[in-house]
């Protein structure tokens, strides 16, 4: 968007009457986002772009879970939302993000388990979007082929079995899930907890996030076991274990394909042709997701 046109939308939405002061913050594939400052207090201005593909993106639906997630003290405050527009307005939350070895630290696997208990038990109006591994797959793997770049034949297969494995597992509870949980979307402040960027949140089963907080911090198989423990606040059967373990390797290999389109639009980014090298060497090792 051009200066003077953000300039003016922010004058229009933003609280206050006094003079601007507009901070790029972030670039993604469906949104950018800036920090702005008028009268002294500061806020987030998130405004919607032209999306490169269909997922399904549902800023209705995203307002309504940011209005009940804040309503909760689990996200920011919502301040405007105008989703004709695309256009999202919250209070700008000060505090720090976790380092990788503090989300592994013990005590902290037992707050985030008691955190997306809070969220999974959040309510949200209807209509909800709903999205699975599976919905995942087909529309990522359809925007890369779309893009001339189609999934990796082997990991495709590889895939393929494990989505099978998944269709023959007994239904799980559907509940609101974050879904894009990592240390830069956690935010500790006054001994509490706030999540950013909640527009992957969708209706899906709880393990969905445990293996998305486990994958994203790169878990190893004790704090993986600790987490589910946490969060069940019993040891995880057999069965939770199996399922856990499963879902790990599917959400790995979506952030894969989340990546590879990433990257075919936004080619210049170390930091995520860094992880799609990690993410592919793992995927190929079938022995990091066993029991």
């Amino acid at each position: 968007m051009p200066r003077s046109d953000l300039e003016l939308l922010s004058r229009e939405v933003v609280p206050g009457t006094g003079t601007l002061k507009i901070e790029p913050i972030g670039y993604g594939l469906f949104n950018e986002t800036y920090r702005v400052i008028r009268d002294g207090c500061s806020f987030t201005l998130r405004l919607g772009l032209e999306p490169p593909f269909d997922l399904r993106q549902d800023l209705g639906w995203e307002t309504r879970v940011l209005q009940a997630a804040g309503r909760a003290g689990l996200a920011p405050e919502l301040l405007y939302g105008d989703p004709a527009q695309g256009v999202l307005v919250s209070r700008w939350v000060e505090g720090r993000s976790w380092s990788l070895e503090e989300a592994r630290n013990c005590a902290n696997v037992s707050s985030i388990a008691g955190l997306l208990r809070r969220v999974h038990g959040l309510q949200v109006a209807q209509p909800v979007r709903l999205m699975s591994p599976p919905a995942w797959v087909d529309w990522y793997g359809a925007a890369l082929s779309r893009a001339g770049r189609p999934p990796n034949p082997t990991l495709r297969a590889a895939a393929a079995a494990h989505l099978d494995d998944y269709s023959k597992l007994p239904s799980a509870a559907a509940v609101l899930c974050h879904s894009d949980l990592h240390t830069l979307n956690l935010i500790e402040r006054d001994q509490s907890m706030i999540l950013l960027d909640w527009e992957y949140a969708h209706v899906s089963e709880p393990l969905w996030d445990l293996a998305g907080w486990s994958a994203n911090n790169d878990f190893e198989t004790e704090a993986q076991r600790n987490l589910l423990a946490r969060y069940h606040e019993t040891p995880p059967t057999p069965r939770q274990w199996t399922r856990f373990k499963l879902l790990l390797w599917l959400y790995d290999y979506i952030c894969l394909l989340w990546s590879e389109l990433y990257l075919n639009l936004r080619p210049a980014n170390p930091k995520v042709s860094g992880r799609l090298t990690q993410l592919d060497a793992r995927l190929r090792v079938p022995a990091h997701y066993s029991a």
